[in-house]
């Protein structure tokens, strides 16, 4: 893959690293962790410019996120309460406890979306939620774009710095984000498990 990317960055230029990172945010297997040190690898051997390299990956993780942000707001907090309260039983998921989600989000929503946009397994999952709980759009882009540009210009600079081991960033990054997302997993199964046991011992 690492080959691929290379080619279609060399043949396309910076419309080629905005393209991948609109489709990193779609498709997460295609990893920014491998997209943006490739990159700048290319930047070092002077094929790009590594400040464009930087500008062209934050503008395509920006608006890559805008898909699912709309998303969020078509299905909206309203309608996953009624789903919920109608056919998340299965999930011992209620109504109520997407209120106290969308709650959570609507208190802490500019600091999950910046902080979150750098952390790997769960950067590409946060527009969805910050469309549900109807976080402005416009503050949703700021902090996007700054969390997105911070990310970028740490892993197109690693590639940069690396060189022809730009391949060594995602084999350190790309673990993170598989224990990111298998946390969540746990933590979901956890969580089930608890509230269905919970009316038992009561």
């Amino acid at each position: 893959m690492a080959e691929w990317i290379l080619g279609f960055m060399n043949s396309l230029g910076y419309p080629g690293i905005v393209l991948l990172m609109i489709a990193e945010n779609l498709f997460p297997p295609l990893p920014s962790e491998l997209i943006l040190p490739a990159a700048g690898f290319a930047a070092a051997q002077g094929k790009l410019n590594l400040m464009g390299v930087v500008l062209a990956g934050a503008l395509g993780s920006v608006l890559g996120t805008l898909p699912p942000y709309y998303l969020g707001r078509i299905v909206n907090e309203e309608r996953l309460v009624v789903w919920a309260d109608r056919y998340g039983r299965w999930l011992t998921l209620r109504g109520k406890d997407i209120r106290k989600a969308d709650d959570w989000f609507d208190r802490h929503g500019p600091k999950a979306v910046l902080f979150g946009r750098m952390i790997p397994g769960i950067r590409s999952l946060l527009s969805l939620p910050a469309g549900m709980s109807e976080m402005p759009l416009p503050s949703f882009l700021i902090y996007s774009a700054i969390g997105s540009g911070l990310w970028a210009t740490l892993l197109a600079g690693a590639g940069y710095l690396l060189g022809n081991n730009y391949e060594v960033v995602e084999q350190y990054v790309g673990p993170i984000g598989t224990g990111v997302v298998a946390l969540l997993v746990v933590s979901s199964v956890v969580w089930i498990v608890w509230r269905r046991r919970r009316p038992q011992a009561g």
